[in-house]
């Protein structure tokens, strides 16, 4: 018998390993959610698919030549050639490459690899996307994207609908109606919410969620000892939202999508010395309870719509907070100015509707119903729109008087650095671009929404503001401001829609809508849609106060929950979609920073003004300067955003420089000796170790952690604990896991 030869091995395993690759690139169950699919389809055609059909289609199918009237340089082309269809195996495009059907491709060469003709088959079961063309050939003019009424009926784009709260089997749980909402899907899924958690956890939550500090030990001692905890509940909610600490706490939320900096980026990264007036206005309009519709409101045209408030002039900081070069040629200006106009109508859509409305700079928008052209008309509010600093009367402010930078027309914009002024700071119109480059101009824009938000039968036209004679403004940025809150025939409901899922995605740790910063098509759905809209039209009702929303969500019984659950519950909602329970959640960056300071006893309350690189300054994180180029270390290895662009959720990442940071980094050795410091006042180790743990976590020692904690001040003898064994304990304990979490 002859034994089979080397060869004979090595053809078998690569002849096996050829056909288990065929197999593993095979169509696997694709799932019912349409969000899911485009994404794994888009990720799959810019790895996998766009190389083959690049290499080997596109030359003679919408390249060079489109033969057999079959065009693949875009998903538009390729749906009109009617060659794919939603099953694979029923597709031209498929049948032709699997040599199924004739004319075999690619024409006169060799047949593709089994797993290059698997990955297209999957790609075109998950609907065919496509990140951009395989070609940049203009679009074929003729064949723009329409605005339908179905397009309007995506849930995000619906006019607000307050549904009555719902019936529940277990009425006695609830407590506001959100309660009714959540506690209604629990029982649908058959899932049990977790118990209440305990009442020290509770407030050192609730503190952290307000105002981002932990409360004192005498606080939560009175707070355990009320004897109706409902009121005294309601007390502590409606002390921490009246604090001025409130402001500090959640203007960082709203400056994380507003992507606000202290300098211009790039390179050069020039300081804006008077930008830092729009994060005093941030802070101040939370404090006040500002109507939220006007707080949008003023920072796309406050100039316009209170020319005389310099509150609403700090507002329109917002608009000017991006990137922006200073060092450019003459060649470079008006593709950098359609840049800048870019990032201002980008960072609205996201921050302000959650919408990727920059998408449809080079072409209609691939997901969602926004084509190119409402892209440009929105571009042209911001024609005339320009960066400056003025002088005005600021409360506050020393002699009562101050230069801020704003963002307004018919103003001295702020100067590039050229050596001739040569380069305009604006043009006086804005045109349709084809492909987004300004060498191919396809007519001016006039000013314009996006239809898929208006619903008024005079268009645009409805919220024009007429121009006040002798005004240095177009109103343009007023129209747009219009738009965007009204709730009926604007925009406004969805405004109303995403702030509300930003404070529920901040309070309960997870959106509504997840994307918090895309409700399109390509966004997630909301877990709970009747609830968000329930929200939102009770934000409206409320005269859009947010105090009063963040009330509504720190009162609900679905907020004081426990992170308590069985295995049953978390293998039916691993992710708590339906709320459940209350998973532990990091603090984020300046939160860790500031929690320092405080438990250390060195936090400076001042508020307000000029901020510093200085990394041992002692007022809270948010006074820090944001310079791009420059960012404070500490934070970035907390995951600090890195304030390019509209920043949605914060990642909250575990890598080994956090754990170094706490071992090593002088401030918190200093924050550990300041707590040794407020320790020092013990007569005990018994009673040191139990001072630490309220100060610091808000509740005393386990027996254990007592005896393990005395054991270790004792170390050095029955003397008094020294001062360096002091500090060590100290920094051993803000080094705790508990210490940056709260559960």
């Amino acid at each position: 018998m002859c034994r089979p030869s080397r060869m004979f091995w090595i053809v078998l395993i690569l002849g096996l390993w050829t056909s288990n690759a065929a197999v593993r690139a095979q169509p696997a169950t694709v799932p019912p959610d349409h969000a899911e699919r485009m994404k794994e389809g888009l990720e799959l055609f810019k790895s996998q698919v766009r190389p083959v059909l690049f290499e080997h289609c596109l030359e003679c199918h919408g390249g060079k030549s489109i033969k057999g009237r079959f065009d693949l340089s875009t998903r538009e082309a390729l749906l009109k050639s009617g060659r794919i269809a939603a099953k694979a195996k029923e597709s031209v495009l498929y049948r032709v490459i699997a040599h199924l059907e004739e004319p075999y491709m690619p024409h006169k060469k060799p047949k593709l690899p089994d797993a290059a003709i698997a990955y297209i088959a999957r790609w075109i079961e998950l609907g065919a996307p496509y990140d951009r063309p395989l070609t940049d050939r203009p679009l074929d003019k003729t064949a723009k994207l329409t605005v339908s009424e179905a397009d309007r009926q995506h849930w995000a784009f619906r006019p607000l609908k307050r549904e009555a709260p719902p019936a529940v089997k277990q009425a006695d749980w609830v407590r506001t109606p959100i309660d009714r909402f959540l506690r209604a899907t629990m029982e649908a899924k058959g899932i049990a919410p977790a118990p209440d958690a305990d009442r020290r956890r509770l407030l050192r939550r609730l503190y952290f969620d307000l105002i981002g500090l932990p409360p004192e030990p005498d606080a939560v001692e009175a707070f355990v000892r009320e004897a109706d905890f409902e009121k005294a509940w309601e007390s502590q909610v409606d002390k921490l939202l009246a604090s001025q600490q409130f402001g500090e706490r959640w203007a960082r939320h709203w400056l994380d999508p507003a992507r606000f900096a202290e300098s211009h980026g790039f390179e050069h990264d020039y300081d804006r010395p008077f930008a830092y007036h729009y994060r005093d206005f941030v802070i101040r309009a939370f404090n006040q309870d500002l109507p939220f519709d006007q707080f949008l409101r003023w920072q796309l045209a406050g100039d316009e719509l209170a020319p005389g408030n310099a509150e609403a002039l700090a507002a329109t900081g917002f608009l000017g907070a991006g990137v922006f070069p200073t060092q450019i040629t003459t060649r470079e200006a008006e593709r950098v100015r359609y840049d800048a106009m870019d990032d201002m109508l980008a960072t609205t859509g996201h921050a302000m509707l959650a919408l990727t409305i920059g998408c449809a700079r080079c072409h209609d928008h691939k997901y969602d119903p926004i084509p190119a052209r409402d892209y440009y008309q929105m571009l042209s509010t911001f024609t005339t729109t320009v960066r400056s600093e003025v002088d005005v009367k600021m409360d506050g402010a020393k002699g009562n008087g101050a230069k801020i930078q704003i963002c307004s027309e018919g103003v001295k914009p702020m100067r590039r650095h050229v050596a001739d002024n040569s380069i305009p700071d604006f043009y006086l119109q804005t045109y349709f671009l084809q492909r987004g480059d300004t060498a191919q101009k396809d007519g001016v824009a006039a000013a314009g929404f996006l239809q898929v938000l208006m619903r008024h039968p005079e268009g645009t036209k409805h919220w024009d503001v007429p121009k006040p004679a002798g005004s240095h403004t177009s109103f343009r940025r007023a129209a747009l401001a219009n738009w965007l809150t009204d709730v009926n025939e604007g925009a406004g409901a969805l405004a109303a829609r995403v702030i509300v899922n930003r404070l529920w995605h901040h309070h309960m740790g997870r959106g509504i809508v997840t994307t918090v910063n895309d409700f399109g098509n390509l966004g997630d759905r909301p877990s709970h849609p009747e609830l968000l809209d329930w929200l939102a039209a009770d934000l409206v009702e409320s005269g859009w106060r947010l105090k009063h929303l963040h009330k509504m969500i720190v009162m609900s019984r679905a907020y004081r929950l426990s992170g308590t659950a069985d295995l049953a519950v978390l293998k039916a909602d691993p992710d708590n979609r339906w709320c459940a329970r209350r998973p532990r959640r990091r603090l984020e960056a300046e939160i860790i920073r500031d929690n320092l300071l405080a438990v250390g006893g060195m936090l400076d309350p001042t508020m307000y003004g000029p901020g510093t690189l200085d990394e041992s300054m002692k007022r809270r994180s948010i006074y820090f300067k944001i310079k791009r180029s420059q960012l404070i270390p500490m934070l970035q290895v907390l995951d600090w955003p890195d304030t390019l662009t509209s920043a949605a959720a914060r990642p909250s990442t575990i890598v080994a420089p956090q754990a170094l940071l706490f071992l090593n980094h002088p401030q918190v050795r200093k924050s550990a000796e300041g707590l040794a410091k407020r320790l020092k006042t013990e007569a005990t180790p018994a009673a040191i170790v139990d001072r630490a743990y309220r100060i610091a976590f808000a509740r005393p020692p386990s027996a254990k952690e007592s005896s393990v904690s005395v054991a270790f001040l004792g170390r050095q003898g029955a003397d008094a604990v020294s001062e360096q064994t002091l500090v060590d304990f100290a920094q051993a304990l803000i080094g705790l896991n508990e210490f940056l979490y709260v559960d």
